[in-house]
């Protein structure tokens, strides 16, 4: 039976509770198959189904990376779609396998970046993911935590704490300076006492550091 019947658009269901049944079940069972059919959809003509086709994957990637790592190109290729839900849900189905497979990410690193610099808040979230995963691993984590500090300082205000947090086990006596010079020039444009706490912590423990 093709995996497709299984999906929320096939059991004509408008909620994502499907589609979350069928990760489980692809994950529990390392269906493979499953998931190369539901890789050789994500270009389906119908919109429903190329939907449902990525939400499967990037909740499968969530749980258990391994099962889609092979297919970052397809992931890749899908930041250029029009289709926003495809693009924000290729670059969590990215973020998911960075650690995975980071030497298939590492090189479609300025694609990505300017796809999240373009994107919606998802997209920009899941692209932080992806390089805080890329910094913890040693060939790449020189160029993935620049590029960390440009996301940074370019975020959205309600989103800088949650990234700087993401970034601080990685600071180090190299990029130290310039964490803090980031994070201190962006003070100000926090609003909320609460998240301007969040970073100010932040700043006192990477300062505190010898």
């Amino acid at each position: 039976m093709s995996v497709l019947t299984k999906l929320a658009s096939s059991l004509g269901r408008r909620d994502e509770v499907p589609n979350q049944e069928l990760a489980i079940q692809i994950v529990a069972a390392n269906d493979i198959a499953a998931i190369k059919e539901l890789v050789e959809n994500l270009n389906n003509k119908n919109k429903d189904i190329h939907n449902d086709c990525i939400k499967v994957l990037y909740e499968t990637g969530e749980r258990k990376p391994e099962l889609i790592s092979a297919y970052a190109k397809n992931f890749i290729a899908l930041l250029d779609s029009k289709n926003n839900r495809l693009q924000w849900g290729a670059m969590t189905a990215l973020s998911s396998i960075a650690g995975e497979n980071p030497k298939a990410i590492y090189p479609a690193l300025a694609k990505i970046v300017a796809v999240a610099d373009a994107g919606t808040v998802i997209t920009k979230d899941h692209c932080v993911k992806a390089l805080i995963k890329l910094c913890g691993v040693k060939q790449y984590a020189a160029d993935a935590f620049t590029l960390l500090l440009e996301q940074i300082l370019n975020s959205p205000p309600n989103q800088m704490p949650t990234y700087a947090e993401g970034a601080m086990p990685f600071v180090n006596d190299n990029n130290r300076a310039a964490f803090i010079k980031t994070l201190s020039s962006r003070l100000g444009d926090i609003e909320s006492d609460t998240k301007r706490k969040r970073v100010e912590k932040v700043l006192a423990k990477i300062s505190g550091k010898k």
